[in-house]
C-alpha cells in the first residue's frame, strides 16, 4: 500500500523549518541519518556518511550479502586466466547513469582508477601493477604483474572509500584530489542537489534509469529496488525532537538513537528497534601521529595504557552487553582474526611513568567532539577524563560532525587549528582484518586520518594477502597487532551496534553494514 506525503507537524516546525511541497501522491520516506553530509564524494572519503550517501546514489561491481559473501552486482560475469594475472569481466546490459547515458568499461576503469589511490585495497591492486583495459563498451580486464586472491573482495569492498562508479566525464572534469561536484549516479536513487539544504536536508529521488538485479536484496547485494519515489535525510541534531517526531508519524527512521532514549522509544507501538546490523562499529580514539602531543609513539602509548574501555561501555551503552562489547584488539570482535595477544590492561601509574619518560611539555590535546553525535559526545568526556587523570592538558572543542571532518584533514599542530584525537565508529567491516584495516593502514601520506607511518606494518598487511591459509593470516594478524601496539594508530574503545527506530509499519530494513533505502516499503 503506497502512503502520502505528510507535512510536518508541531514537534519538528517547533525547532526546524523545512521547505517541502512534494506531489501529494508520491511516496516518501524521511529519515534522520546519523550526521550530516559534508563531502558529495565517497569514493574518495573515508567517512561513514559520505559512504552512507554514495550507497544513495551509486552502484559497484559487486557487492557482500547478507552472511558478507561477495557478489556480482554491476557484472554480469567474470573470469579469470590459469596463473591468476588477467581478470575479465563484462557488466551487465542496460546499465545507465541517472541522465541516462549508458555506463561503460570507460566509465568503470576511470572510477576504478580514481578509487585506488585513496583506498587501502585499492594500493594493494596498484602494487601487484594493476592495469585496466577496456575490451569493449561492457567488457574490461585487469592485469596484474603477480596474482592476488581478494580482487573481488576489492571490488566487493563495503567500507569507505568504497569502489563506486561514476561517470568517467565526471572524474575527468574534477580537479586532482578534489570531490567532484557532478553527483550523476549509477545507483537505485538521485541526489536532488538543487534542494539541498546543508544542515538541514538532503533529497533523493527514485532513479528511472537504474535496472535492479532480478535476485532479491540481500546485504548490500541484489536487487536495489526503490520502492518509495523520494527519500529525505532530515537532519536533526536534538535526538529528542527526532524520537518524538519518529513517535507521531513526523518521521519514518531514525538512525543510531541513544542509548538513553531506547526505553522510551520501546514505549511507543507504533516503532520498532532493532540493530542496524550484527558485526557493529569499531569505536576508536583516533590520534594525530604527525603533531604534538602524539607524534610521540611514547605519548600514543600513554594515552592507550589510559583507556579504560568500560567507561566508555558504561557511557555509550549504559553498560548494557547486548548494545556494545569490550574487544581487547585492534580487530573486531567478529573477526576471523580476532586476537587479545599482547593487549595491555588500563594501567595508569605506567601512562603516567610513560608521558614522563617521553617528557610530555603539557601541549594541550585537542579533542574535536562532535557534540550533536549520541555516541561521540559522551565518548569526548570519557577520554577527556581518563587522559587529565594521567596528566595530559586536554581541550575538548564542541562542534557539528561536518565539521569534524573537514578539521581532522588539517596537518596543522594544534596551536594553529590542528587537533590531537577525535573519536570515531567506522564500520566493523572496515576493521576484521590486516590488509583492508581502515586504522592499522601506516602508509604515511596515503593513511586514514591521524597518517601513521610504520613500513613493518605495511609489509606485513601486504603479506596477509599472500597468506595461503587463515593459520597463516592468523599468525600475521598478531604480528600486526604486536607491531600496532609500538605505534599506536589509534586506540580501540568498544565495538557498538547501531541502534536503529523506525516505524512499525515499514516493511524490508535490510540489516546491512551500511544504512541503506532500497527495498523499503509500507503495509
Amino acid at each position: 500500500m503506497k502512503w502520502k506525503s505528510r507535512v510536518f507537524g508541531p514537534v519538528l516546525a517547533a525547532g526546524l523549518v523545512f521547505s517541502l511541497s512534494p506531489a501529494l501522491a508520491e511516496t516518501v520516506l524521511r529519515v534522520k541519518p546519523s550526521g550530516d553530509v559534508k563531502v558529495l564524494d565517497p569514493t574518495i572519503a573515508a567517512d561513514s556518511i559520505a559512504r552512507n550517501f554514495g550507497y544513495m546514489i551509486y552502484d559497484t561491481l559487486f557487492a557482500v550479502d547478507e552472511s558478507l559473501t561477495v557478489q556480482p552486482q554491476m557484472v554480469e560475469s567474470w573470469s579469470t586466466s590459469e596463473d591468476g594475472k588477467l581478470w575479465t569481466f563484462t557488466l551487465r546490459e542496460g546499465l545507465a547513469f541517472s541522465d541516462g547515458a549508458p555506463v561503460t568499461s570507460a566509465d568503470v576503469i576511470a572510477s576504478l582508477e580514481r578509487w585506488a589511490k585513496a583506498d587501502a585495497m585499492g594500493q594493494a591492486l596498484s602494487a601487484r601493477g594493476a592495469v585496466w583495459t577496456q575490451v569493449d563498451d561492457r567488457t574490461f580486464t585487469l592485469g596484474l604483474d603477480r596474482p592476488w586472491g581478494l580482487v573481488l573482495e576489492a571490488l566487493g569492498k563495503p567500507g569507505a572509500p568504497v569502489p563506486f562508479i561514476l561517470p568517467a566525464r565526471v572524474i575527468a572534469a574534477a580537479a586532482a584530489d578534489q570531490p567532484v561536484t557532478d553527483q550523476t549516479g549509477s545507483g537505485p536513487f538521485v541526489f536532488v542537489k538543487e534542494a539541498w539544504i546543508p544542515g538541514s536536508k538532503l533529497v533523493f529521488t527514485k532513479n528511472p534509469n537504474y535496472v535492479p538485479r532480478a535476485e532479491p536484496a540481500s546485504g548490500l547485494a541484489g536487487g536495489k529496488v526503490a520502492k518509495v519515489d523520494r527519500v529525505e535525510w532530515l537532519i536533526l541534531p536534538d535526538q529528542q525532537t527526532a524520537l518524538d517526531a519518529l513517535k507521531q508519524g513526523e518521521l519514518d527512521i531514525a538512525e543510531d538513537i541513544p542509548t538513553d532514549l531506547i526505553p522510551l522509544a520501546q514505549m511507543s507501538p507504533d516503532v520498532v528497534i532493532s540493530n542496524q546490523d550484527e558485526i557493529g562499529v569499531a569505536q576508536q580514539m583516533r590520534l594525530n601521529s604527525l603533531v604534538p602531543p602524539f607524534d610521540n609513539p611514547k605519548v600514543r602509548q600513554a594515552a592507550l595504557l589510559a583507556t579504560n574501555p568500560q567507561d566508555y561501555l558504561d557511557a555509550m551503552a549504559s553498560g548494557d552487553d547486548s548494545l556494545a562489547k569490550i574487544c581487547r584488539s585492534f580487530y573486531v570482535c567478529s573477526s576471523p582474526v580476532y586476537t587479545e595477544a599482547g593487549f595491555p590492561a588500563p594501567d595508569l601509574e605506567q601512562a603516567k611513568a610513560l608521558l614522563q619518560e617521553a617528557g610530555y611539555d603539557g601541549t594541550p590535546v585537542v579533542i574535536l567532539n562532535a557534540a550533536e553525535n549520541a555516541q561521540i559526545n559522551p565518548a569526548s568526556l570519557v577520554a577527556e577524563q581518563q587522559l587529565e587523570a594521567v596528566g595530559f592538558t586536554v581541550d575538548v572543542q564542541a562542534m557539528d560532525w561536518a565539521t569534524v571532518v573537514t578539521r581532522r584533514t588539517s596537518k596543522e599542530p594544534v596551536s594553529n587549528g590542528g587537533w590531537s584525537i577525535f573519536i570515531s565508529g567506522p564500520g566493523g567491516l572496515d576493521f576484521m582484518v590486516p590488509n583492508s584495516h581502515l586504522g592499522l593502514r601506516s602508509n604515511c601520506e596515503g593513511a586514514w586520518f591521524g597518517w601513521p607511518c610504520d613500513a613493518t606494518i605495511e609489509t606485513l598487511r601486504e603479506a596477509y594477502g599472500e597468506a595461503p591459509d587463515l593459520t597463516a593470516r592468523q599468525q600475521i594478524a598478531e604480528e600486526v597487532q604486536a607491531k600496532a601496539l609500538e605505534t599506536v594508530p589509534y586506540v580501540p574503545l568498544i565495538v557498538q551496534y547501531q541502534i536503529r527506530a523506525a516505524r512499525s509499519d515499514l516493511q524490508g530494513i535490510l540489516a546491512t553494514p551500511a544504512p541503506v533505502y532500497w527495498n523499503i516499503g509500507r503495509e
